[in-house]
């Protein structure tokens, strides 16, 4: 019987062990490669590219010997002004990569012995990092939309005289959204997230290749894609699926958010589901990869990715 990929000495090549046995030194050698891999570590100025660098004995700083600027490897990226040393920083981004249905803030802030804060910002901007990967990016092919309901949930009242229909619009919290999913089979998810499945249709429109075939249920407003896009219709009542036409990759990325949120984080903001629909969606595109690579790629799109506008200091900035 052929063994499963995730059980596979294969998809384990990065363990929490090796990383603090391999020290300090080691983190901040693996940090300036993936920075400068042209030159094989060799720091490049990121004000004016200038490769005549020089290193500042006393601390982990570069000088540039054109525009004398200093810099470190983590300047102008993601992890830029942090306060933990390489050898945590990897080692929350190897706990981040492992847990493949997302890991909580106080968990990982548990795990590094640091402030639930620091956790839940580093853990916020590792997700911002993976989202990095998909912006702008186009889906083609057959791809199937689907959304599904999260948050809202009103707890009902003690005495059974006083509850009400929490089915009714009226008796709901008002927090309630949906998440709307486009995957492509072999390819990327897109996710966005809104008050109404129907703001959908135009996330599709914006974000599909000419010619692309769609594949969604046979909820009304998905009609509206028919005129721009050859479409294909699954009746979940009558079948999942029906002569290779299913939308059950988009309904694995739904499974997969649902156990993340309910298992993991247990109640999400509402101004963060995009956040956690970005993450499952990036553990659902590279599940068949190792971890070690998975690492790597965070590390790489972290590291890319200019400075987080978004969060900053030790909390989330207001506006």
């Amino acid at each position: 019987m052929a063994q499963h990929f995730l059980l596979s000495a294969a998809a384990r090549t990065l363990s929490l062990k090796a990383v603090f046995q391999d020290g300090e030194e080691r983190a901040y050698e693996r940090f300036c490669a993936l920075r400068w891999p042209r030159c094989q570590g060799r720091p490049i100025c990121p004000i004016c590219a200038g490769e005549r660098c020089y290193a500042i004995s006393t601390w982990r700083r570069f000088k540039c010997a054109a525009c004398q600027r200093q810099f470190s490897v983590t300047s102008g990226t993601i992890f830029a002004s942090h306060k933990l040393s390489f050898v945590d920083l990897l080692a929350a981004i190897c706990l981040f990569v492992n847990a493949l249905k997302g890991i909580s803030a106080l968990q990982l802030s548990r795990d590094l012995k640091v402030q639930y804060k620091t956790a839940f910002v580093l853990a916020h901007k590792l997700r911002e990092a993976l989202a990095a990967e998909t912006a702008g990016h186009m889906l083609g092919n057959v791809v199937e939309v689907d959304g599904a309901y999260f948050g809202g949930h009103v707890r009902p009242a003690n005495f059974k005289d006083d509850r009400k229909d929490r089915r009714l619009l009226n008796n709901r919290s008002g927090k309630r959204c949906v998440v709307v999913a486009m995957r492509e089979r072999g390819g990327r998810t897109l996710t966005q997230v809104s008050s109404q499945e129907s703001e959908g249709v135009d996330f599709a429109r914006r974000r599909l290749k000419p010619g692309s075939i769609v594949t969604s249920d046979e909820v009304a407003h998905w009609d509206l894609l028919s005129k721009d896009f050859p479409t294909e219709r699954i009746n979940h009542s009558d079948a999942y699926s029906r002569d290779g036409v299913h939308t059950n990759f988009a309904e694995s990325f739904f499974s997969r958010l649902r156990r993340m949120i309910r298992g993991q984080h247990h109640r999400v903001e509402a101004k963060y589901p995009n956040d956690y629909a970005a993450h499952a969606g990036w553990l659902e595109d590279h599940s068949r990869e190792s971890n070690g690579q998975m690492a790597q790629r965070l590390i790489e799109n972290g590291l890319s990715a200019h400075f987080s506008r978004v969060w900053k200091g030790y909390w989330r900035r207001a506006g």
